[in-house]
């Protein structure tokens, strides 16, 4: 369910990479959650580096919203930057295991084609 990728990177250059292998592959960054900072403002105190950022790439969205509303839940796609164990990690939830979820074997395609390009950003963005 779960796509990781391991970089020897900082959070900070796995971002700047991510931004990078994002635009290169023809989606867009619609937000960056940065998780210290947004518990900072609520006065928890978290250690660990964390950046999701929300891509997205309009065609399929609107190819796989066209076909069913409820995959709005799912939408934007969202990969996580947070170091584990000494490395600096990409993560992503599997969009075709997501999909399976609400029963639409018919954007199976859609799904195939947003994962292969979202396991390609996290791994130019891990090597770049």
């Amino acid at each position: 369910m779960l796509i990781k990728v391991f970089t020897d990177k900082t959070v900070s250059e796995t971002a700047a990479a991510l931004q990078t292998a994002v635009e290169a592959n023809h989606f867009g960054v619609m937000q960056v959650h940065n998780l210290k900072e947004s518990m900072a403002k609520k006065g928890v105190e978290f250690a660990h580096e964390c950046l999701i950022y929300e891509v997205c790439q309009p065609k399929q969205a609107k190819k796989v919203l066209d076909a069913n509303m409820s995959l709005s839940t799912a939408l934007p796609c969202r990969i996580s930057i947070f170091e584990e164990d000494g490395k600096t990690v990409l993560a992503t939830l599997n969009p075709t295991m997501l999909l399976g979820m609400f029963n639409a074997p018919h954007l199976e395609g859609v799904a195939r084609e947003v994962e292969n390009t979202i396991v390609k950003i996290m791994n130019e963005a891990a090597a770049g």
